[in-house]
């Protein structure tokens, strides 16, 4: 069982990067071209090998120990603010595993830049749109929900007359709210996205 205490630090590594990824996504409201600027300005720093390795490596201690902590917490998980940490927690290892796996295979099978389009390739092609726009739309919302949840059970007190349940509410709706704005950005205002030829091999063309 790996100890709680290096799945919240290596949790604190991962909502640094996922913080810089999101912004990065949100700049697609700009277009593809700025998308693309702004990764090779943050590539600099999170594909320095020593970073890499690091951020491998608390993906990977967060997919065991998120898996161990949703089985263990299955009976004690009480309260809603309790139960959305768990299945929050057990939606992102599952995420953080199917996702990984496909940027190393884009990376090192596919031969493929995974940058922009290879994320959004089939959040612009029907029918695969169908499980892309939930599957990474509930990982940005289950994001958000995981910081809600923590927030809630670290806090102790108030802030400028704001209970700590209204503060975790307003992390979950800004998480929601960004989710949307990512998700029209990243699908040209919804309308789709022109897929590079070299891409046409994740859907299937």
């Amino acid at each position: 069982m790996i100890p709680k205490k290096i799945h919240y630090w290596s949790g604190i590594l991962i909502t640094v990067f996922v913080v810089f990824h999101l912004l990065n996504h949100a700049v697609s409201l700009f277009g593809a071209d700025s998308h693309i600027a702004w990764m090779n300005s943050f590539r600099i720093v999170y594909r320095h090998p020593i970073v890499e390795i690091l951020l491998l490596l608390a993906v990977l201690v967060q997919i065991i120990s998120g898996i161990q902590l949703f089985r263990r917490t299955r009976d004690t998980a009480k309260g809603f603010w309790a139960k959305l940490q768990r299945w929050s927690g057990g939606y992102l290892a599952m995420f953080f595993l199917i996702h990984l796996s496909a940027v190393l295979g884009g990376r090192y099978v596919l031969n493929l830049d995974t940058n922009f389009y290879f994320g959004v390739a089939g959040l612009n092609t029907f029918p695969f749109l169908l499980f892309f726009v939930p599957y990474y739309g509930l990982a940005i919302i289950a994001f958000f929900a995981h910081i809600a949840s923590i927030h809630f059970h670290k806090m102790k007190k108030s802030i400028f007359s704001i209970t700590v349940s209204q503060q975790s509410k307003g992390i979950l709706i800004f998480g929601v709210c960004l989710t949307m704005l990512i998700l029209y950005g990243l699908t040209n205002g919804f309308g789709g996205v022109a897929i590079p030829a070299e891409y046409n091999v994740l859907i299937g063309k």
